[in-house]
């Protein structure tokens, strides 16, 4: 009797740990190289702005940025569009509602980036320091030192994830993605590859759209990490300087006290 209470207890353990292990899955993150990662990494411009023309032609009529001012596109550390460019950027492609006229009109560079038009659609704009990774080995973050800090790659990861299988739940359409937690996501691929033409005839396949989205929005989410990482520099630089003086005064004062003591 006690050995099959026993026996059903341990089945039942087992099975509530296998049921939350595949509730809590964690897709598989690929560690993709972005010009950013390091103490000493930076965006390329570049890529910036190719990541800024996919997100406008492909992610902007679900997601928004509305953390993102539209002025911030000709910043030197982010996309550096000249001026003009920025005020064009704008009222091309995005309007705005204006309470005072209380109508829309198109978008100024002093307006922020419109929020998200898709029902559900998650907004962009600090999606990927939300989705950081490679915190390990133990909490400690180092891993972020050699992988970097797991946002854009899991952005990328994502878009390059999807294996072309899909099924229906419920009456949504779900599609099988290998980095989304739990497999399944109800988002359709948005990217197949050569979906938008560069005009510096750059690479469009699936995998560099994917990292030029990505790094932009590690962009978005971290426009000042150059100016961040200068000055986490600096400061390393300076303690590092104090403390060797620091080591020397105390050499210096201590030194002969030392000496009449012995």
């Amino acid at each position: 009797m006690f050995k099959t209470i026993a026996l059903s207890a341990a089945l039942a353990l087992g099975l509530g740990a296998t049921g939350a292990h595949a509730a809590g899955a964690e897709g598989h993150v690929e560690d993709f190289d972005f010009s950013f990662e390091g103490p000493f990494g930076t965006y390329d411009q570049n890529q910036l702005q190719r990541g800024l023309k996919i997100y406008t032609q492909v992610c902007a009529g679900c997601h928004g940025l509305k953390f993102v001012p539209i002025r911030s596109l000709s910043a030197e550390s982010g996309p550096g569009l000249p001026e003009d460019q920025v005020r064009a950027y704008a009222e091309q492609n995005f309007e705005v509602f204006d309470e005072e006229l209380d109508d829309f009109r198109p978008a100024r560079p002093t307006d922020n980036f419109p929020a998200n038009n898709g029902v559900g659609a998650p907004d962009l704009s600090l999606m990927a320091k939300a989705r950081a990774g490679f915190h390990g080995p133990y909490g400690t973050g180092i891993n972020q030192f050699m992988k970097g800090i797991g946002g854009p790659e899991y952005i990328a990861s994502l878009l390059t994830g999807y294996t072309g299988e899909d099924r229906e739940q419920a009456g949504t359409i779900l599609y099988e993605n290998t980095a989304f937690p739990g497999g399944w996501i109800s988002m359709a691929p948005p990217l197949y590859g050569e979906d938008v033409e560069f005009d510096d005839g750059h690479e469009n396949d699936l995998e560099s759209e994917a990292k030029d989205v990505a790094a932009f929005l590690m962009w978005t989410a971290e426009p000042k990490m150059m100016a961040r990482k200068q000055a986490g520099f600096v400061g390393v630089l300076f303690l590092t300087v104090l403390s060797v003086l620091l080591y020397l005064t105390n050499k210096r004062i201590w030194a002969p006290i030392k000496r009449k003591g012995h």
